[in-house]
């Protein structure tokens, strides 16, 4: 694997750095989110490992740069907030995944190994409901391999965890799904959390899945309880 690490506490990243060439991989530092993004720009990286606090862009940001420009490279968060809400806005902002300091470097292995597999994973996971792959919502068609949607002439790029949490409804089709278990079975969050962080991927979903996001009737609103995946009628 080719892994940039975006960190700028040094001892900590030169660490990372001789642990995974160890592991037989090669790998890049920067030290702040402007280099990183710099670099993001003109290269392509298996992988990223990215701090949140650092000098210039912070790692919320660099992420979303990415994801704007359609660079789906996987991006293990690493960082001190690990509060769930913290989680959640790594998630956001298009982390495939979060690690809180201090980590043990046999987890943080694994947890790349695992992004790395993630269209397998995703594939791999696919229940009947989702019909291989592909599926068609709406006049719009998902490919979950690859994480886009596609309406018309417009090319959507998914996130890991829009993508699981659209995958999880539709495997609900009908049934009444809380917010709180949402957070649990796609985020795998078991701590207390203000559960309406769930609302903005409910929001982006909407936009991508309905004709008009303000009346859904595809990913409808339960109230007192969370949310409802219906298929839209033929």
């Amino acid at each position: 694997m080719n892994i940039l690490i975006v960190d700028d506490e040094k001892h900590l990243a030169d660490g990372l750095k001789f642990n995974l060439e160890a592991e037989g991989h090669y790998a890049e530092v920067a030290d702040d989110g402007d280099v990183a993004d710099s670099r993001l720009s003109e290269k392509r990286f298996d992988a990223v490992i990215l701090d949140v606090m650092l000098p210039g862009m912070n790692g919320f940001d660099v992420a979303r740069a990415m994801r704007e420009r359609g660079d789906y490279t996987p991006v293990l968060m690493l960082t001190a907030l690990g509060r769930p809400e913290d989680v959640l806005q790594g998630f956001d902002a298009g982390a495939d995944d979060y690690l809180a300091k201090p980590f043990d470097l046999g987890v943080l292995l694994a947890r790349l190994n695992g992004l790395l597999r993630r269209k397998q994973w995703l594939q791999s996971e696919l229940r009947p409901a989702t019909n291989g792959s592909v599926l068609t919502i709406n006049g719009r068609t998902i490919d979950f391999e690859n994480l886009e949607l596609r309406n018309g002439d417009e090319l959507i790029r998914l996130t890991l965890m829009e993508t699981k949490l659209l995958q999880y409804l539709i495997e609900n089709e009908g049934r009444a799904i809380s917010r709180k278990t949402i957070l649990e079975e796609v985020w795998n969050l078991q701590e207390d959390t203000d559960t309406r962080a769930i609302d903005n991927f409910i929001v982006r979903l909407r936009k991508h899945l309905e004709d008009e996001p303000n009346n859904p009737r595809i990913v409808q609103t339960v109230r007192g309880v969370g949310y409802r995946f219906a298929k839209p009628e033929a």
